[in-house]
């Protein structure tokens, strides 16, 4: 069969699927569509054909609207633009709507649950799609201008007018030369204070490390410190990010393309801070911590208070209980359980990154029966343990958690489960894992923590 590609299709959207298009189907084929909404019919140019069952379009005429439609809030994102706003053209609420479809959809498919799933906006923040991302990653091209990935695909796209990020945090940015090939970590702290970080591209951290150079000094003379990267939990889609090639979204598929961004992210890079300290305050219930600007945090300025306030809910630990939280990061949610457990309870913490581990435990040090250790969940949990958790709190990578770690957390047998994804497949696949293990589901919520975008965060309480 010869490619479709450049073809132009008229097609009817269908539902949507997990990735931010809507299915439709055209001589027995599946068409996987951007830019468009349920219900429309539209002129779909064909971007991708590799073969096989499904191939990709993006609608680039919009024959008959939705009444969902309205002007798209994000200039940089239509067809052949960035991967950052996937809905900036439907209202928030059709936003939510579709997002829930599609959690509904993967629950239903995966783990045979049938029910109906709201999609809320970030407590405090409604109908916002913009202006609430406070963590900012940008490509550097080969001029040393700064950008986002084009729609799968390496190449950079200078126009930073996305609406996402928050007010000023860009300003400034397009106006300077960077290092071609680098990378550019921008963050707005809870302090109001912008920090701007140079990853260095690995090969030229390569070429000093062999040629015996010197540390480069940044702008205004801030020294460069070396680093293992942005360690820990990364956020989906920074503005433009997508996934360069055609692989189906399969769980292996998803996971090899985890090990991969793994893999990147620990690679040994230099980092010199152009603007700020380098280190963000950051403060969830009445506490502070000190972070790598350049390192994990949640992206939108509300979500670390809305997840550690229903995680605090949810997990309701006894005084004197233990407790544990895996993929702890630095300690957030670890903080609430251990402000519940008292100082005669336990609360382990586990967390790959030492970077995380130090910042957190500077920021709990009056919590001493909180053990926020270094090391990977997947080592860890398969080891002897002494006493038994009521509850336990997972907050994985992206690709999930996986059946060595749930098959881990359902043999220690506690009282509650309280799981955290921020992909819908694989935050199925583990509750599947879960159901498996002989828990049930209580409580699911979903909240709308990226704005305009296709991602969804799902929070589940799992009880036997």
């Amino acid at each position: 069969m010869s490619s479709w590609r450049d073809r132009l299709l008229s097609l009817r959207l269908g539902q949507p699927g997990h990735g931010g298009f809507c299915v439709a189907r055209y001589e027995g084929r599946v068409v996987f569509v951007r830019h468009g909404l349920p219900g429309e019919l539209v002129q779909a140019r064909v971007t991708e054909d590799r073969g096989g069952a499904f191939c990709r379009a993006d609608a680039v005429e919009i024959v008959e609207a939705s009444p969902d439609r309205v002007p798209a809030t994000c200039p940089v994102s239509g067809p052949g633009g960035a991967g950052c706003c996937d809905f900036s053209f439907a209202t928030p609420a059709a936003q939510r709507r579709l997002k829930a479809a599609v959690v509904a959809e993967q629950l239903q498919r995966i783990t045979g649950i049938d029910r109906a799933v709201e999609v809320e906006p970030v407590t405090g923040y409604g109908d916002r799609t913009g202006g609430w991302r406070t963590r900012i990653r940008l490509a550097v091209d080969s001029e040393g201008r700064a950008g986002v990935h084009r729609y799968r695909s390496t190449g950079v796209l200078t126009d930073l007018r996305c609406p996402q990020p928050v007010s000023g945090a860009l300003e400034g940015i397009r106006g300077h030369r960077w290092t071609p090939g680098a990378e550019l970590v921008v963050a707005v702290d809870d302090a109001g204070a912008r920090h701007i970080v140079e990853v260095a591209p690995p090969a030229e951290t390569e070429q000093r490390r062999d040629t015996g150079r010197g540390g480069r000094r940044g702008p205004g003379g801030k020294p460069v410190r070396r680093s293992a990267g942005p360690r820990g939990r990364r956020e989906p889609d920074e503005p433009g990010a997508n996934f360069v090639g055609a692989e189906p979204d399969t769980a292996g598929a998803q996971r090899r393309r985890a090990l991969a961004r793994r893999a990147a992210a620990h690679s040994d890079r230099d980092e010199w801070v152009v603007e700020g300290t380098g280190r963000a305050l950051q403060e969830v219930a009445g506490r502070r911590w000190e972070v790598s600007a350049a390192g994990f945090w949640q992206a939108h300025r509300g979500a670390a208070q809305c997840y550690s306030d229903l995680v605090a809910e949810w997990a309701a630990v006894e005084t004197g209980a233990t407790a544990w939280d895996l993929y702890s990061g630095t300690g957030v949610f670890a903080a609430r359980l251990a402000e519940q457990t008292g100082s005669t309870g336990r609360v382990l913490a586990l967390e790959s990154s030492r970077t995380a581990v130090a910042e957190g435990r500077a920021a709990l040090s009056d919590l001493p029966w909180l053990d926020l250790r270094g090391g990977r969940v997947e080592q860890w949990v398969t080891g002897p343990r002494e006493t038994r958790p009521q509850v336990v709190v997972l907050d994985p990578p992206r690709a999930g958690a996986g059946k060595p770690v749930v098959g881990a957390v359902t043999a220690a047998a506690p009282d509650r489960i309280v799981h955290i994804g921020c992909d819908p497949a694989s935050f199925a696949r583990d509750l599947r894992l879960y159901l498996d293990g002989g828990y049930g589901l209580t409580a699911l919520r979903a909240f709308d923590a990226f704005p305009a975008t296709h991602h969804v965060e799902c929070v589940a309480l799992l009880e036997r």
